[in-house]
C-alpha cells in the first residue's frame, strides 16, 4: 500500500504520522505526507501532478480550508469555493489514477442546525447547517455525494469519516482563526504571561464532544484497513463524555496552572448551541476502543503548546 495523506502537516496528518512512526503502521504500508506545498490542491492539473508523482494505491484526504466561528462568519464563499474545488480535484485524481480506497475528513458541524439529538450518519442531510458555516458545511456534504456517485457508477471505495471537534498538538492555535480550544489555550498562556483575567467568547454554555487527535489518528487507520461501507462513520468519544466551553476552559486553565479570573464576553457569539453525535455505529464496529480522558488530552496537548510557544502561536 501507498498511503497519500492530504493536509499531511495539519493536526490530524501530523496526528496519523505521529501514530504510524510509534508503531502502529505495518510493514506493507508505505505512507506519504503531503501538505499545501507540495500541490495546490484547489488547481486540478497540480492536483494530477501530485497523484501521478506519487502513485498511490490508497488516500486519507485531510486537506481543506478550515477555521473557527469567526472565520467561517466572514468568508463563508471562500470555504465554500476552496473546499469544493479541493475534494472535486482530489476525488477525480484519485479515481482517475485507479486508487482502491479513499478516506476523506468531514465534519459534525455539516449536519442541519435543526435537527434531533443525537446526530447519527443518516441525517447528513436532512436540512440546512448552521447559518455560521454554511460555505464550509455544504462544501464538506458533497463528499458524500461524490462518495456515492464513484461508488454507483465506478464501484470506487470511497469513503468518509465525521470526527466531532478535534484538538491537539500542531493545532492551529491562532486566537481570532482557530477552534475554540486551542484558542483558549494560546489565550490562557497570554493572561498567564501578562497577569490578566481570562475572556472567553460568549456565554460559556455551548456544549461539544472533544476528540484528542492522537486518537482519532488511530480510528483513521482502522477505518482505512477495515472500514468498507461508502456510508460515513461519526468519529467521537461517548454522548456522557460532551463538556461545555466553560468547562474546557477550566480544564485548559488547571492544566496551565492558571490562577486568574474567568470573564465570558457575552457580545460574541456562541455559534451552535450542541451538536450532540451518536458514536453507536463506531462502537458496534470497535466496543473496546480506549480514547484518551479529557483532561489528560488537554494536559498533553497544553505542554506540547508551552514547550513550542514560538512555531504554534503562528
Amino acid at each position: 500500500k501507498r498511503i497519500l495523506v492530504t493536509g499531511g502537516t495539519g493536526l490530524v496528518g501530523r496526528a496519523i504520522e505521529k501514530v504510524v512512526a510509534d508503531g502502529e503502521g505495518r510493514p506493507d504500508e508505505e505512507w506519504i505526507f503531503v501538505s499545501s506545498r507540495d500541490a495546490d490542491l484547489t488547481s486540478s492539473s497540480e492536483t494530477k501532478a501530485l497523484f501521478e508523482r506519487h502513485k498511490p494505491t490508497h488516500v486519507i484526504h485531510l486537506a481543506a480550508m478550515v477555521g473557527g466561528l469567526f472565520k467561517n462568519l466572514r468568508s463563508n464563499l471562500d470555504f465554500w469555493r476552496t473546499n469544493i474545488h479541493i475534494n472535486d480535484n482530489v476525488l477525480h485524481s484519485a479515481h482517475e489514477s485507479g486508487v482502491q480506497k479513499v478516506v476523506s475528513c468531514l465534519s459534525t458541524c455539516i449536519f442541519p442546525d435543526k435537527t434531533t439529538y443525537p446526530i447519527d450518519e443518516t441525517m447528513i442531510h436532512n436540512g440546512p447547517p448552521h447559518s455560521s458555516n454554511f460555505g464550509y458545511s455544504y462544501a464538506k456534504r458533497m463528499i458524500d455525494v461524490q462518495n456515492r456517485g464513484y461508488s454507483e457508477q465506478h464501484g470506487r471505495r470511497f469513503t468518509a469519516v465525521i470526527p466531532t471537534n478535534v484538538f491537539g498538538p500542531h493545532d492551529n492555535f491562532n486566537i481570532e482563526d482557530g477552534h475554540v480550544l486551542p484558542g483558549l489555550i494560546h489565550k490562557v498562556y497570554l493572561a498567564k504571561q501578562s497577569g490578566s483575567a481570562l475572556t472567553v467568547w460568549g456565554t460559556g454554555k455551548p456544549r461539544r464532544q472533544f476528540i484528542y487527535s492522537l486518537d482519532l489518528a488511530r480510528l483513521f487507520l482502522w477505518v482505512l484497513r477495515e472500514y468498507d461501507e461508502v456510508e460515513p462513520i461519526i468519529l467521537s468519544v461517548g454522548e456522557e463524555d460532551e463538556v461545555s466551553i466553560r468547562e474546557a476552559a477550566e480544564a485548559i486553565a488547571e492544566a496551565m496552572e492558571f490562577g486568574g479570573e474567568l470573564v465570558f464576553d457575552t457580545t460574541k457569539s456562541d455559534g451552535q448551541f450542541k451538536k450532540t453525535a451518536s458514536n453507536a455505529k463506531l462502537r458496534r464496529y470497535l466496543p473496546e476502543f480506549q480514547f484518551t480522558p479529557f483532561r489528560k488530552a488537554v494536559k498533553e496537548t497544553c505542554a506540547w503548546f508551552n514547550a513550542n510557544y514560538a512555531n504554534a502561536r503562528k
